[in-house]
């Protein structure tokens, strides 16, 4: 849910092109729908070139939150290491977000095709 977390607060955006390919992906594949018909998260194959760039965003902007929450705190990385910060704070918060902004799903805001091999 990081990178969902990035996402829903503006930090991350999909490019044009690719929000509007995920979309009709979306469409075609019959994911739910808000009112006016339109898909409510983009959907992709998780080798898309967007996902690929989204996850290595994702993964480089890690370090940074967690220096960040570190700094807030007054925590050296040995007291407060990268695992627990995702835990206690970027997963926790990611999913509360979704299920703020997409209360129907509680999923995240891109949607990606995957049999659970690829993570």
């Amino acid at each position: 849910m990081v990178g969902g977390l990035l996402v829903d607060h503006d930090i991350l955006r999909l490019r044009p092109e690719a929000q509007a390919r995920g979309l009709a992906r979306a469409r075609a594949a019959g994911h739910a729908l808000d009112s006016s018909g339109q898909p409510t998260v983009p959907y992709f194959t998780v080798d898309d070139p967007a996902i690929v760039e989204w996850r290595a965003l994702t993964v480089s902007l890690l370090d940074l939150v967690a220096q960040g929450v570190r700094s807030a705190l007054n925590l050296s990385a040995d007291q407060l290491p990268l695992a627990k910060v995702l835990e206690g704070g970027t997963w926790k918060a990611g999913r509360r977000i979704a299920a703020e902004r997409r209360p129907d799903t509680c999923g995240p805001p891109i949607a990606i095709e995957s049999d659970g091999t690829v993570f």
